[in-house]
């Protein structure tokens, strides 16, 4: 089976990119619009439209491939590729790419990811944008062509054990960080809240409005949650600690100790405790965080995000064991393969691995991120897409239990 013709057509991500950078300095917002001046380069305004590009892979008997290039929300920050510009890759796509995907076989998935991820348009590397979707596409044309699952080809290709077994489903609430848990608890999510802790109007000056957070969420699922319900809190807090405590990693610590006893009875992760500002000093900073909770005895699981964005990074964050967990941003690190190679590293050094993304995916981009959750066995997947809880819950609980439906179905 080849690849007879290229579709390209812009569409829409499900929320907003916008400028880390002036939204964490505290950029007063106005319904969604955020007042004030960009400081992230690429961005005109704080917020912007998440702007993608669908990419059709149309094959011989006419069926069409699908997938999807955006950014994540915050693009361009702690080390990612600039925002998802429309105009500037798509002409870069169909002068470098769509002549190499004409008449290209789809048969075996690796190949081509591999070949066409290191295709390097005007000297630069190709945007992880473009290497995401273009590896949804070529992911499900084969599968279409080997007429299974993407996760089976997954499997098959890179000698994964095919085990249909649930990944815990872990969902963000975004701004609505007190309605949406409700809804997390009401529908038994495994993972909750993420929280969206993002400046220092939500942790506090000295994080006491973060602490309170955590309180209520605690009680919130007491309160609605069944007796056997026992999820796990994940809370992203965006560096808040290192900026409000000055990076101190004995403040730090004592901190995080007041936050795991306050989220008792439940196992708890912190995302981004703090942003030391370069990739190296990030993996010194989280080591020592790390370590110092160690010797206090507090289990908070620390988690990476920032300046771990690629396999390169994530091959130097594993290196130095420098945490509990990596988010895997599915975004930020290009063509799927190197997504399962970044699980397969995080397994191979004792760290869980969080197959992650962003609120400003598709449909179909979330769909794929569940077949190669199930493939690599991740230890959690994100929900999405969106910041409406409900619709990400949806997508990615619902391609869930189809996939073990149809895997169950291959071993009758």
């Amino acid at each position: 089976m080849k690849i007879d013709k290229v579709l390209l057509t812009p569409g829409l991500g499900s929320f907003f990119y916008d400028d880390q950078a002036a939204v964490q300095k505290g950029t007063p917002k106005n319904g969604e619009w955020y007042d004030g001046e960009p400081l992230t380069l690429g961005f005109n305004q704080i917020r912007l439209p998440a702007s993608i590009l669908e990419i059709g892979l149309v094959l011989e008997d006419g069926y069409i491939a699908w997938g999807d290039m955006m950014s994540v929300q915050y693009a361009g920050a702690a080390g990612r590729d600039p925002v998802f510009n429309l105009d500037r890759y798509q002409k870069q796509i169909k002068q470098h790419l769509i002549p190499l995907l004409y008449g290209r076989s789809i048969d075996l998935f690796s190949i081509n990811a591999c070949e066409m991820c290191q295709v390097q348009p005007d000297q630069d590397h190709l945007h992880t944008a473009i290497q995401y979707g273009l590896t949804q596409a070529l992911l499900q044309a084969t599968a279409y062509a080997n007429k299974c699952t993407m996760a089976q080809v997954l499997c098959t290709e890179y000698g994964l054990p095919l085990i249909p077994k649930p990944v815990p489903l872990y969902a963000q609430s975004g701004d609505q960080r007190y309605e949406n848990v409700d809804k997390f608890i009401l529908k038994q999510i495994d993972v909750l809240p993420h929280g969206l802790i993002n400046n220092r109007k939500k942790f506090g000056a000295s994080g006491e409005k973060f602490l309170e957070y955590v309180d209520w969420v605690v009680k919130r699922i007491r309160e609605l949650g069944d007796a056997d319900y026992s999820p796990r809190l994940h809370f992203d807090i965006y560096g808040m600690a290192g900026k409000a405590l000055g990076l101190s990693i004995e403040n730090i610590c004592a901190y995080l100790k007041k936050i795991e006893k306050t989220a008792q009875p439940f196992e708890i992760n912190i995302e981004s405790p703090a942003d030391f500002g370069t990739r190296a000093s990030q993996i010194e900073g989280l080591e020592a965080i790390r370590q110092r909770l160690f010797e206090m005895g507090c289990n908070v699981k620390i988690v990476a995000d920032e300046w771990c964005n690629t396999l390169e990074d994530i091959q130097a964050f594993t290196q130095h064991k420098a945490v509990d967990m990596i988010q895997i941003k599915m975004p930020d690190m290009g063509g799927i393969q190197y997504c399962i190679e970044a699980v397969k590293l995080c397994h191979a050094n004792n760290i869980a691995a969080f197959l992650g993304g962003s609120c400003t995916e598709t449909d179909i981009s979330a769909r794929a991120s569940v077949h190669v959750a199930i493939a690599t066995q991740a230890d959690m997947l994100l929900c999405k897409p969106g910041m409406g809880a409900d619709e990400g819950i949806s997508i990615t609980k619902n391609e869930q239990v189809r996939l073990l439906a149809e895997l169950s179905c291959a071993y009758l």
